[in-house]
């Protein structure tokens, strides 16, 4: 996988241990082709020297290698459009990296609660969709079961760690990830309820602006009336 410049069509850095073994099909998801499935070498491309012995500067060189790799495949996050707002004809709808940048700040913010772990929240606020990076974001108009959905992603995540070139980072992210997909802790369950509220906050912003009548904006009110008495009645 190659990075070209903005101002030259050279690339400044090449992934060698490519995401070879998932094609793409219709719909963001993927499928695992059989390919390629052992890990080759990382290497970047952007004139970071090979020392000319083993020792520490090769492992420096090699982890920055390892990191540099990952993180440009964690850009497709900031490029892929969260296709529920894709479908429902949304203009330059939020990224990936939106939604979940907007979840960490709710974690930042949250009022403290017995027993959670604020730092966690935010940790897994970051990571939750990150293997979307290479499964897109798949959604239920796509008719993926969940338990082939949770598959995919899990190895996409592992395919990610991967390129991270593993160790103690990499087993963090893996299970911030599970203890979110599995539900399992206080801080997921927390982080969970961001993913929703950022949903319904960031489908108030879409909505605000796109009424040009009164009647528009009337038929608009009386919605939210109701909806805000509902929440009244969950409420009681």
């Amino acid at each position: 996988m190659a990075v070209k410049s903005t101002f030259s069509s050279a690339p400044l850095f090449r992934l060698q241990r490519s995401v070879s073994h998932f094609s793409r099909l219709s719909g963001n998801s993927l499928k695992l082709n059989g390919k390629g499935n052992s890990p080759s070498s990382v290497g970047v491309r952007a004139g970071v020297g090979s020392p000319s012995s083993d020792g520490p500067a090769l492992k420096e060189s090699t982890d920055a290698a390892s990191a540099i790799d990952f993180l440009t495949l964690c850009h497709r996050l900031k490029t892929t459009k969260r296709k529920g707002w894709v479908n429902h004809g949304i203009k330059g709808a939020e990224s990936i990296a939106d939604h979940m940048y907007r979840m960490a700040l709710m974690a930042l913010i949250a009022g403290d609660l017995p027993n959670v772990n604020r730092e966690r929240c935010i940790k897994i606020a970051i990571v939750h969709d990150i293997a979307e990076a290479i499964v897109g974001d798949i959604t239920p108009s796509d008719g993926v079961p969940k338990a082939e959905k949770s598959r995919l992603e899990q190895s996409a995540l592992n395919e990610m760690c991967e390129i991270l070139g593993g160790g103690i980072r990499a087993d963090e992210i893996k299970e911030l990830w599970a203890e979110y997909e599995n539900n399992s802790s206080t801080e997921a369950s927390l982080v969970k309820d961001f993913d929703k509220v950022e949903m319904i906050l960031q489908a108030l912003e879409y909505e605000m602006g796109k009424f040009q009548t009164d009647v528009g904006r009337s038929w608009a009110s009386e919605v939210t009336s109701r909806r805000n008495k509902r929440l009244r009645e969950l409420d009681s």
